[in-house]
């Protein structure tokens, strides 16, 4: 009965282990996707986007949205300007 339940129990063990391993490259594989730009330097023609846009008053999502770059991103970059991004109510 013993050696029945060590072998469950190795068999079961090595399932989590391969679901574990499943999991973490899918985490790993959506991390880089969503990170793909993380710390990339603006270049002038995003900046020159970046004006135009804020110009027409699009909204920060679209701004976003547009020139692949987080909110945040975006937000500091735009404060460093002295642009306004227009809020939408």
């Amino acid at each position: 009965m013993c050696l029945a339940r060590a072998v469950a129990a190795v068999a079961c063990r090595r399932h989590w282990s391969e679901l574990a391993s499943s999991c973490r490259l899918r985490q790993t594989a959506a991390m880089t996707e969503r990170f793909e730009r993380h710390r990339q330097p603006w270049t002038p023609a995003e900046i020159q986007k970046l004006h135009q846009l804020a110009g027409k008053g699009a909204s920060l999502a679209a701004i976003c949205k547009a020139l692949t770059r987080s909110e945040e991103s975006v937000k500091i970059r735009a404060k460093l300007d002295k642009l306004l991004i227009t809020k939408k109510r």
